[in-house]
């Protein structure tokens, strides 16, 4: 039996997997979608090569608060002020020697670093032993890149500055990812930047922009202390603070005259470098890393797809999806023209991925169909809805009264009209204009029109306006003239008897002209057409209908008001 379901089942992929049934095969073709997952995920070939990121490491790698802390410190942190910490000087000095002996880098003692460096052992102690192990992770592909342009190995410390290596870190003037590049500045050194992508958060991609701007400004400079300060506040910053000086190239004599963030800035990377070179020294254990980078690879994708639909196949949480996918803004992967999008996955879940991928895209591909089948449903489901309604309205709304007494008749028009109103979202941390248009099922365009934004940026806590615009359907009464019959008395049906001289006068065939006459309107029923209401009316042609309603063809609907007269 269960060989003869899976033969069945890899000829129904064969033979067109999305194929329609037609309205009257039953029972329908697809099974329903968990069971059709589960019985696609137990054709799946498995390659156990490495453990996936648990729960808790994945809450690790993207808690922000390593970045906050250190965005704070380098901002407010009085560097000139005492620290009391027990650290010797003396050994400190002979410390840093060590460390300038075997870097390119100018590390001398100064009071200045000795504060920095008490203050993060005696604050952020703890909070370093966290950063090693994600450094454990990221490391090694910063060295890789920097050994690839002859770069200075301990610039990769330079990232535990800028982002705390949250590579989804955003600073309040807009920088974004690991190296924390501005929009302008990233798209200067080939950084994309679009509605679903941001590649400053792309681990791979932004270091190599790093490399490339930490070159540029050593050929301008030719001082690593001047480089790092450049990249903090701007190469122009940097040459007005050596024009201020009196021409001076040291550091530590131009400090002074840069922006406070970046007098703080060389210190708090020198401090980190100290740290992580003599942990062992203050009693620092790294936690451990569950995973390196060397344990991932990627994949270059053929279909869009969400991260929801990548965590039901392969059986890994949005969540890690997220950490190791940084460069999607709204946990989705599009699929645009040529452009090559790519998915980093831990390499037991590539084997996966790889070994099914076909398997993968035809879900995906059902998915898809699935989706516009249920769209197309609705629609259909909502217009019988509607003709319903408006056949009930009309059966109720156009009966006439037959009270010959009353002078008018009245008569109910159904007109549609839109309602405008107004709900708002409250902006949650991490969202971009993308996601919340996507939540709210609205335009981008349409969200900064409503809320007068003119570029992208938008703030954890604002609210946004989100309009939402109904059609709204009300009956509107009409008083119509009633047409009045002159009738007929005995008597007057006597005295045209009697009268023989006199010519015979039908005087109700002459009401009746006379109610043709004032009868100027005609009211569409059901199953009328152009050429059955003409012959209702002697000397109306279809095309004298058409042109008195100026009607392009002989499409007429029920309710709808015809003259018939003028």
């Amino acid at each position: 039996m269960k060989k003869f379901v899976l033969l069945t089942f890899s000829l129904f992929l064969s033979n067109g997997l999305f194929a329609q049934e037609s309205q009257e095969t039953k029972p329908t073709l697809f099974t329903p979608k968990v069971s059709y997952l589960d019985s696609l995920k137990a054709t799946f070939k498995n390659h156990e090569t490495s453990a996936c990121i648990d729960q808790r490491w994945s809450k690790e790698l993207s808690d922000a608060t390593l970045a906050n802390e250190m965005f704070f410190d380098i901002e407010n942190m009085n560097i000139d002020q005492p620290v009391s910490y027990d650290l010797d000087t003396e050994l400190l000095k002979k410390r840093l020697h060590k460390l300038d002996v075997q870097s390119p880098f100018v590390i001398e003692y100064n009071p200045a670093l000795e504060n920095v460096i008490k203050s993060f052992l005696k604050n952020r102690s703890k909070s370093f032993e966290r950063q090693m192990a994600i450094a454990e992770y990221y490391f090694p592909l910063f060295e890789e890149k920097l050994s690839k342009y002859n770069l200075p190995l301990e610039i990769k410390y330079l990232a535990i500055v800028e982002s705390a290596l949250q590579p989804k870190a955003k600073s309040k003037v807009g920088a974004g990812g690991l190296w924390q590049f501005m929009p302008a500045t990233g798209k200067q050194y080939k950084l994309d930047i679009t509605t679903y992508v941001d590649e400053r958060h792309d681990p791979i991609k932004s270091t190599e922009a790093a490399c490339h701007y930490m070159m540029n400004m050593y050929e301008i400079f030719g001082d690593w202390s001047l480089v790092l300060a450049s990249y903090n506040c701007g190469p122009g910053n940097v040459s007005k603070a050596i024009r201020r000086s009196g021409g001076k190239t040291d550091y530590w004599e131009i400090r002074k005259y840069l922006p406070q963030e970046t007098a703080n800035y060389l210190p708090a990377f020198l401090a980190t470098m100290y740290i992580y070179e003599f942990k062992k020294e203050h009693g620092l254990v790294p936690h451990k890393a569950e995973m390196k980078y060397a344990e991932t690879d990627t994949v270059m994708v053929k279909h869009a797809m969400t991260f929801k639909q990548l965590s039901d196949l392969l059986d890994i949480s949005e969540e890690q999806l997220e950490y190791l996918n940084p460069i999607y803004k709204s946990k989705y992967i599009p699929s645009i023209g040529d452009e090559h999008f790519y998915l980093r996955l831990p390499k037991n879940k590539i084997g996966i991925f790889v070994s099914n991928e076909e398997k993968i895209y035809g879900y995906l591909a059902y998915l898809e169909q699935e989706k516009i089948k249920n769209i197309q449903l609705a629609q259909v489901r909502k217009r019988d809805s509607i003709a319903k309604k408006d056949s009930i309205a009309l059966a109720s709304n156009f009966k006439v009264k037959n009270d010959d007494t009353t002078e008018y008749e009245e008569v109910i028009k159904k007109r549609t009209k839109e309602v405008v109103s107004k709900n708002y979202h409250k902006v949650k941390s991490g969202e971009s204009l993308g996601v919340i248009a996507e939540k709210n099922n609205v335009s981008i365009a349409d969200l900064r029109k409503w809320n007068n934004i003119k570029g992208s940026n938008i703030n954890a806590g604002q609210s946004l306006v989100i309009q939402t615009t109904k059609k709204v359907t009300v009956n509107e009464v009409i008083k119509k003239p009633k047409p009045k019959v002159e009738t007929i008395t005995p008597e007057a049906e006597n005295a045209v008897a009697e009268n023989t001289t006199k010519p015979t006068v039908n005087k109700y065939a002459d009401a009746k002209s006379k109610l043709e006459i004032k009868e100027d309107y005609y009211i569409v029923q059901k199953g009328d057409s152009i050429f059955s209401i003409t012959k209702k009316f002697p000397n109306l042609t279809a095309d004298d209908l058409k042109k008195k309603n100026d009607l392009k063809s002989d499409n007429i609907q029920p309710g709808m008001k015809l003259k018939i007269q003028g």
